[in-house]
């Protein structure tokens, strides 16, 4: 299980990133550390989209959390578990570049395929137990 729990490494990083993303550039307006939040929600453009990925991917990591203790909890191959990891880990970095980049289809489908990889997991930990 070390590859998933990596993974979830990762995946507690990665609403960080995105909020760096957000808060790089601003043009005059510079990052206000007193009203975050109200700062935030001026941004536009790539800073915005950033802000956007930072939120689903706190959703994300409880989604995958849940996935991950599943498949724990119903005895599910580590090696199983750690390809559908790795899956949505890549999904997830797609999903954030996609986003970023204004990429809206292919955004949605990293997302499903994201998803997806912690719905497997719940069934395939519903399955084992």
């Amino acid at each position: 299980m070390t590859t998933a729990l990596w993974v979830l490494f990762a995946t507690v990083l990665m609403p960080i990133v995105c909020a760096g993303i957000a808060k790089v550039g601003g043009g005059g307006d510079t990052y206000d550390n007193a009203k975050p939040r109200d700062w935030l929600a001026r941004r536009t453009g790539y800073q915005a989209r950033a802000n956007s990925a930072q939120a689903n991917s706190w959703e994300a990591l409880g989604c995958y959390l849940a996935g991950l203790a599943a498949a724990h909890l119903g005895g599910v191959d580590a090696g199983l578990v750690a390809i559908l990891a790795s899956l949505f880990l890549l999904a997830r970095v797609a999903y954030v570049i996609c986003y970023v980049s204004n990429l809206a289809t292919l955004r949605s489908l990293c997302w499903i395929a994201g998803f997806g990889c912690c719905l497997t997991l719940v069934a395939l930990g519903a399955l084992g137990s």
